[in-house]
């Protein structure tokens, strides 16, 4: 496993399309930003088990901060 140190605004980059921006550190949660193809699945963890499929959407929702 990879571990990074990133301070907020920071990026990490995934391979040629992904990319993951640090937009918030709290004291109990990391906030991340993730732009992928719309083709590839983002699914936190806790929603997947050995008997579920990987989830997918139907529907896109897009977040903007100021």
């Amino acid at each position: 496993m990879l571990v990074l140190s990133r301070k907020p605004g920071e990026k990490i980059l995934i391979g040629e399309n992904v990319t993951v921006t640090i937009v918030r550190i709290g004291p109990n949660t990391v906030r991340l930003g993730i732009e992928a193809p719309r083709d590839m699945n983002i699914v936190r963890e806790e929603l997947c088990t050995d008997a579920d499929p990987v989830p997918t959407t139907t529907h896109t929702i897009d977040v903007h901060h100021a």
